[in-house]
């Protein structure tokens, strides 16, 4: 049994702490906000995760896992200290890291012993030699440390499975024994380990995040042109994925990536790209491409409808993606504000994201059942591709409507059946 702290319970630092707890380990996890850590104390998550509360609170009901918000309590005894909090955009588009300096200067204030500081957040190239500064500069007295990064790779909606059951750990140290210690602790999930140096493992995590971009800006590029020569894009990716060197995985076409780590991850090493004088010219466009998504589902609504004014439109689907309740950066957000600037009103529904919807879109009815959000709507739009969605009544939806007019912004339904039914029906590249 090892003696972690993990600093943050956001997505990634409870994820982490939960999971290593469940691997038998000591763990205590750490957060400044007070009222967060009371509420975990009481088996209250702070955000919607499949999994993810009942993991906890069988942890705490053993004993290895506890919740605090005090440093000192947190690293008496640690042997390992991930940094696991937010690491939002700034204004420039760089990465924001006032949130790890604070957890590395708290760190190397409360540590009274020797330590690992191991990076979990997403951080630019050369945080863990800053870090490392940060943390020898800020100790009382010299206590050796080491500084570690490692990465996360974890899905929102999956995340506790993808912690479970990675496709690598990836561990960069210029301290070897340090990055053994660390990849001891990963043994358990029995996955490829990669050891490298830090800058190269804080690469490898950009790199990953903008690749993956970059292939669902394609194919949503592509489904444009799927639409103009009658091509169906569905078929165009399934194909495509059976080639072991392209792979199946985010090749959906659709309204584009949000949420809290493509969005930023992309911009930031564009930005890093900048500094150092090259120019990004892919990076670039896979984001204008990204982006250029949200206008054109709101033209195409408009098309269908002939015009938005005095319109009633509803949105099916609020959160980035299924299985969360994450509305960072989320397609709803920038859809609902075109739709009502063209002078329609605007209903959602998302199965549980209602709440952290709410104050982001205060113009946008927001309702609980998604037949009474349907009801005398002149279009509906799937923004989030979850499964209730998938196996609606169709019938009593287009009895419900207005008029019965669909936009399909993920491709769930089959565009023949949808025609037959007497639907306005659209997708996107079929």
């Amino acid at each position: 049994m090892k003696q972690i702290c993990v600093v943050g319970v956001g997505y990634v630092g409870l994820v982490t702490a939960a999971c290593f707890a469940d691997l038998g380990n000591r763990v205590v996890a750490l957060d400044v906000d007070e009222k967060r850590v009371e509420n975990l104390k009481k088996g209250i998550m702070p955000i919607y995760e499949p999994g993810l509360e009942e993991l906890v609170i069988r942890n705490v009901k053993s004993g290895r896992i506890n919740f605090t918000t005090s440093y000192a309590e947190a690293l008496k005894g640690a042997e390992f200290a991930f940094i696991a909090v937010g690491t939002p955009e700034g204004v420039d588009g760089a990465a924001d890291l006032q949130y790890v300096q604070a957890a590395a200067t708290s760190i190397a204030k409360n540590m009274t012993a020797p330590l690992i500081i191991i990076n979990k957040s997403t951080v630019p190239i050369g945080t863990g030699d800053w870090v490392a500064d940060i943390v020898k500069n800020a100790q009382p007295k010299p206590i050796e440390f080491s500084v570690v990064s490692c990465p996360e790779f974890l899905r929102e909606g999956s995340a506790i499975a993808d912690f479970m059951n990675p496709h690598r750990n990836v561990i960069g140290s210029l301290d070897k024994d340090a990055a053994n210690k660390v990849a001891q602790l990963h043994l358990p999930l029995r996955a490829p380990i990669v050891i490298t140096d830090l800058r190269t493992a804080e690469m490898i995590k950009y790199a990953s995040n903008a690749f993956l971009a970059t292939k669902i800006s394609f194919i949503n590029e592509l489904a444009d042109l799927c639409e103009l020569v009658g091509a169906d894009v569905k078929e165009v990716a399934a194909g495509m994925g059976y080639d072991a060197r392209i792979g199946r995985h985010f090749l959906d076409a659709g309204l584009g990536w949000g949420g809290s780590c493509f969005p930023k991850d992309v911009q930031a090493l564009a930005y890093m790209a900048k500094e150092k004088g090259l120019n990004p010219r892919i990076l670039n466009e896979v984001m204008n491409v990204n982006y250029d998504r949200r206008k054109e589902v709101t033209q195409h609504v408009e098309r269908m409808l002939g015009g938005l004014q005095g319109k009633t439109v509803g949105l099916l689907g609020l959160a980035f993606k299924p299985n969360t309740d994450d509305m960072r950066d989320a397609p709803s957000v920038d859809i609902s504000n075109a739709l009502i600037a063209g002078g329609a009103k605007v209903r959602g529904y998302d199965p549980v994201a209602r709440e952290v919807a709410a104050p982001l879109m205060p113009a946008v009815e927001i309702f609980d059942n998604v037949y009474k959000m349907a009801e005398g709507c002149d279009a509906l739009i799937v923004v989030t591709e979850w499964n209730e969605f998938k196996q609606l009544d169709l019938e009593k939806i287009k009895d419900l409507m207005k008029s019965p007019v669909v936009f399909d912004g993920r491709n769930i339904y089959d565009p023949a059946r949808m025609r037959e039914m007497g639907f306005n029906y659209r997708a996107i590249g079929r």
